[in-house]
């Protein structure tokens, strides 16, 4: 299962990040991971919403730069060498990351993180021959 994930072109000033929130927040959209990756003039902010159409429609309407992207999203044990596991089974697969980040849940001893890959289909039919778990978009918006 894929989901959703918006990624926002920021010029990278003082208060623009909180804007984008700000922005998101009065819409009634709840942000459930996020990633910042920047350069002196400008970042792709990446975030995971609960309501990715009305995040969109809000930061277009205000003149931003907004796409969705399909990401994997995993939960696996929170233990040494668990994530390097699935790592391994990627790159076993012939599948590149091109970026991940973590999130936070209240799922106490489960670690979760979101991930873009080359081969989308092909690393989601390894993980879930593994047994990772893959997560939705309603259980990421529900943790």
């Amino acid at each position: 299962m894929q989901i959703q994930q918006l990624s926002i072109f920021v010029e990278n000033k003082s208060g623009r990040l909180a804007e984008i929130t700000e922005l998101i927040g009065k819409a009634g959209v709840d942000i459930r991971a996020i990633s910042v990756a920047d350069t002196s003039d400008f970042g792709i902010l990446r975030l995971i919403v609960d309501k990715p159409k009305e995040a969109v429609e809000v930061l277009r309407a205000a003149h931003l730069t907004v796409s969705l992207t399909s990401v994997i999203a995993i939960g696996v044990d929170d233990r040494p060498g668990e994530f390097a596991k699935v790592l391994r089974l990627l790159a076993d697969g012939g599948i590149g990351v091109e970026y991940m980040y973590a999130f936070l849940s209240r799922d106490q001893g489960r670690a979760y993180v979101i991930l873009r890959v080359s081969e989308s289909e092909r690393a989601m039919e390894l993980l879930r021959e593994a047994g990772v778990t893959l997560l939705t978009a309603e259980e990421i918006a529900g943790m």
